[in-house]
């Protein structure tokens, strides 16, 4: 995998009531809060995260705000020491990626929602990277939000820009790291003027000038004759056109995107961009790359979303100062000279 700018950071909501309540942890976490307290036992820990697979991680900002919430509220981030890596940073296998040092009591009941917050989103962002790499240099755009639950489709495009898209679909998620959103049409908008030329010009005709006029061509008609009518009609406003042929027609192909882009430079439109999407992962990528296809960009979806979480573990690594760990880990500090100090103190949920 090959490293990729980060995008700025955007602002961040707040955790949700569930998180902060206890509520979205396993509950064995709550049990050992009310324990501890009945008990009298608070002690200064240490622990450290991290994941056994290379992957591009994500999911270090929320964390942040979920941190800076929880222990500025106790009391604690003055005595806390947080040390983290940043989100874009490829990692290595157990390689860590965060440690906490607090009274256990200040966040360990949110330890469930630490992990799943980076399994969730360094899984997107590895599956953005991979269809990054296979498209490279030409960009890859994210497309996934109708894919997952609308309350994470921000954490998504997040991820997916995270990992080297360019853009993505949501302006939630697109605000998440200081972008703005990427799109064309629906369908639907263009089955309701009942013609692809109606429904761009009106596209034209409404949107600001600083959205791209990104036309989709291929719902009535042969999208090479759409492609052409299209041009006509917006000239030199048109910046490009979209290719989405569903399964039941064949799909994209290489030969398609040839036969469009070989008909719009004939008809001197050379500057029109052409846009590939449906159904692409790394594999179709590379085919249309390997094919020579004069694609311009990709649109990934269900790929990046339905990617499988990375697994994060957390550890406790020490207990009042003195070295420990479970059967199977070395006891005290792991060697993690990549590890930034966060001013934990700073961070509220609207970013640092």
């Amino acid at each position: 995998m090959s490293q990729t700018s980060k995008p700025r950071a955007g602002i961040r909501r707040a955790p949700s009531r569930e998180i902060l309540s206890g509520e979205a942890s396993d509950v064995y976490f709550s049990r050992a809060e009310e324990i501890l307290s009945k008990e009298n036992l608070d002690p200064d820990v240490v622990m450290e995260v991290f994941a056994r697979r290379e992957a591009v991680l994500c999911g270090i900002d929320e964390t942040k705000v979920l941190l800076a919430d929880v222990l500025n509220d106790n009391g604690s981030a003055k005595d806390a020491v947080v040390e983290a890596l940043a989100d874009g940073d490829m990692i290595s296998p157990k390689e860590i990626v965060l440690r906490i040092r607090a009274r256990y009591r200040a966040f360990g009941l949110f330890e469930t929602a630490l992990l799943g917050i980076m399994a969730m989103s360094t899984g997107w962002a590895t599956a953005a990277r991979e269809c990054v790499d296979a498209a490279a240099p030409d960009p890859v755009i994210s497309f996934g939000a109708r894919h997952v639950h609308p309350e994470v489709s921000d954490t998504l495009d997040y991820a997916a820009i995270i990992g080297g898209c360019v853009g993505a679909s949501t302006p939630a998620g697109a605000r998440l790291a200081g972008l703005s959103p990427t799109g064309t049409m629906p369908h639907s908008l263009v089955l309701i003027f009942g013609d692809t030329v109606k429904a761009a010009e009106a596209f034209d005709r409404h949107m600001p000038p600083e959205v791209p006029r990104i036309v989709l061509v291929d719902t009535f008609h042969d999208e090479a004759e759409e492609a052409l009518r299209v041009a006509h009609a917006l000239g030199d406003r048109l910046y490009g056109v979209r290719l989405d042929t569903p399964s039941e027609r064949g799909r994209v192909t290489p030969e398609l995107v040839r036969e469009v882009r070989a008909r719009l430079d004939q008809e001197g439109y050379g500057h029109v961009k052409i846009t590939v999407s449906g159904g692409l992962n790394p594999d179709r990528i590379r085919f249309f790359k390997e094919e020579g296809a004069p694609v311009d960009s990709y649109a990934v979806g269900s790929y990046i979303a339905g990617a499988k979480p990375i697994d994060f573990t957390g550890d406790l690594k020490e207990i009042d100062g003195k070295p420990i760990a479970k059967r199977g880990r070395i006891p005290g500090l792991t060697p993690s000279p990549r590890l930034q100090k966060l001013d934990i103190a700073a961070w509220r949920s609207n970013g640092a």
